[in-house]
């Protein structure tokens, strides 16, 4: 069989469940995944090998629209993901309205090819994904197919899969077919550290932070990870610490955890915390976060 490969964008609002469909269809955790919305802030690219066909999958922030110039940065990675791809995968929570695929519609100005996704269909009856479904119905000329899924089912991997590669073009694969991300460590330590952030502090604090990976010591059995957490104010860098540093403990154990799991050895990871006031809003401040705006 002739080879496929191509780029499939994951898109859709915050917390429809995006990184985990990605982590999901991959087989392992790379994505950053959180119940709290907007924590994913870059694209990251997952690479899955599914019978003659290489698919990256593209991992993108939630479209959504707000002032800060964070969140701008953010919408327009999204926006980017949706212009520079084969395919788009758009993922619709079940129970939401059409209004979030509606603005998908207008925000898709090359027309990119793209497969709706019900997602979390396990968390409601059949009737509630057949009413859906009819709904879509009045925009059938506009996505190629839709699939009702629950990543807690292996079952739908493989359906899934098989029904991406119909719509990848005929190419030689763009990567190793051993490679699983084009991201480096540095960059998913930080996810993982951010992560981490986001499951281990208050609802507010996650949005005002961000994560520097100072420096990397590879070892063959042990890697040491130093790391700065970057906060707006002294009172979030207190919340973060935590009284005795029980804080910055939980959330050092839980990105450790993760770290390990990907690179299958020991990690050692010494974290930091510094004030920088107004960072998300400032231009200077978040391009020496990575940020390019």
């Amino acid at each position: 069989m002739e080879e496929k490969a191509g780029f499939v964008s994951v898109v859709g609002r915050p917390n429809a469940g995006k990184s985990s469909l990605v982590n999901w269809l991959l087989g392992e955790k790379l994505s950053m995944v959180s119940h709290k919305a907007n924590a994913t802030r870059k694209r990251s690219t997952a690479i899955v090998m599914h019978k003659n066909a290489q698919i990256i999958l593209v991992d993108t922030p939630g479209i959504h629209e707000k002032e800060r110039l964070l969140n701008k940065f953010m919408l327009e990675e999204a926006l980017k993901a949706i212009g520079d791809c084969d395919l788009i995968l758009f993922l619709s929570p079940v129970t939401d309205s059409l209004e979030h695929y509606e603005k998908f519609l207008a925000l898709n100005k090359k027309n990119t090819p793209h497969i709706v996704l019900l997602t979390k269909t396990d968390r409601v009856k059949n009737e509630v994904v057949l009413k859906k479904l009819q709904e879509f119905k009045k925009y059938q000329d506009k996505f190629l197919s839709i699939i009702p899924i629950s990543i807690k089912s292996e079952s739908y991997r493989e359906y899934l899969l098989d029904e991406i590669i119909k719509y990848l073009p005929t190419h030689p694969y763009l990567y190793d077919p051993e490679f699983i991300t084009t991201s480096n460590f540095r960059d998913i330590y930080k996810e993982f550290i951010l992560e981490a952030i986001f499951e281990k502090t208050s609802q507010e604090i996650p949005y005002s932070t961000d994560v520097i990976i100072d420096k990397i010591q590879e070892g063959e059995k042990l890697e040491k990870v130093y790391a700065t957490i970057v906060t707006e104010s002294k009172s979030q860098k207190m919340i973060i610490i935590g009284k005795g540093g029980e804080s910055i403990k939980r959330i050092g154990k839980y990105a450790r955890e993760l770290m390990e799991n990907l690179a299958q050895k020991k990690i050692y990871l010494e974290l930091f915390v510094t004030v920088k006031p107004g960072w998300s809003k400032n231009k200077k401040s978040l391009s020496k976060l990575g940020y390019d705006i």
